[in-house]
């Protein structure tokens, strides 16, 4: 299997329902963090967030938050991210986090360093997240803007996606990975894919100009693909919608991408 693809599994007793857990260390990198917990009602997660900012993101399911010393209540709208947008906490450094489930729950734990204490705890709704629609014919998908660059926030950038069976994302492929702004930032991300209906399968690939990194990947129901570098274009297959959440971070918090060259006519059509 890919070194870039990470498949969810339940972990030893104590993790709470993790599933995924991805750090800097596991992955290699210095930024970017991103674990998933699945919870029945009655179960919890919680952690301390340390040096690092966290955005959790309610992927379905609905569930008691608190963080950064405030009670949100019960959030939470959508049991499936293939509707609606998803409710989602923003939580400083140097703060800590407790989720409670009263529905079963996917949660989605978003990390990326921070000085923290710099911006409070605060409720990301629906109604305060941008949604759009990208691309033409085939290439069409719809975006929703959880903790966009405009947004307060130390490092992290979070994104989600649905594309269409039979669609293409992130295409024409584009990068993010020189420091060389206002061309281009510097960004790691991740992608969890979720399938709809949840026995379908998709492709993603990772590449570099020089090939030397060039791996193609089958994601299923579930699994994160890392992006240390290099274009990172999805293809979703025919009869199985695409859901996708991204987290981006890295030395500074902008998101500008080149396009590869040899496909950036597709811009044009």
């Amino acid at each position: 299997m890919s070194s870039l693809h990470v498949k969810p599994k339940r972990e030893t007793e104590g993790s709470r329902g993790r599933v995924l857990s991805i750090t800097p260390e596991s992955a290699g990198w210095k930024h970017v963090g991103f674990e998933v917990y699945e919870l029945a009602a009655g179960e919890s997660a919680s952690a301390a967030t340390g040096a690092r900012e966290v955005c959790l993101v309610l992927v379905s399911g609905k569930a008691k938050i608190k963080a950064g010393g405030k009670d949100f209540g019960v959030l939470g709208e959508r049991m499936t991210p293939f509707e609606g947008k998803p409710h989602s906490v923003y939580v400083p450094g140097k703060s800590d986090w407790r989720v409670e489930a009263t529905t079963d729950v996917t949660l989605a734990v978003c990390s990326a360093p921070s000085p923290g204490g710099r911006h409070p705890a605060r409720h990301i709704s629906p109604q305060d997240m941008g949604q759009e629609t990208r691309g033409k014919g085939t290439n069409v998908r719809y975006v929703t803007n959880i903790l966009p660059e405009d947004a307060l926030a130390d490092s992290l950038l979070v994104v989600e996606v649905l594309t269409p069976g039979g669609h293409t994302s992130s295409y024409p492929p584009h990068k993010h990975d020189q420091d060389n702004l206002p061309a281009e930032s510097a960004l790691e991300e991740t992608y969890y894919h979720r399938l709809n209906p949840p026995q379908g399968f998709a492709f993603q690939r990772v590449y570099t100009d020089d090939r030397s990194l060039d791996e193609a990947i089958v994601v299923e129901d579930g699994s994160v693909v890392m992006v240390p570098r290099g274009y990172h274009p999805v293809a979703a297959i025919h009869g199985y919608d695409l859901y996708y959440l991204n987290v981006m971070a890295g030395p500074r918090r902008t998101w500008k991408f080149h396009n590869a060259r040899e496909h950036e006519w597709l811009m044009k059509k």
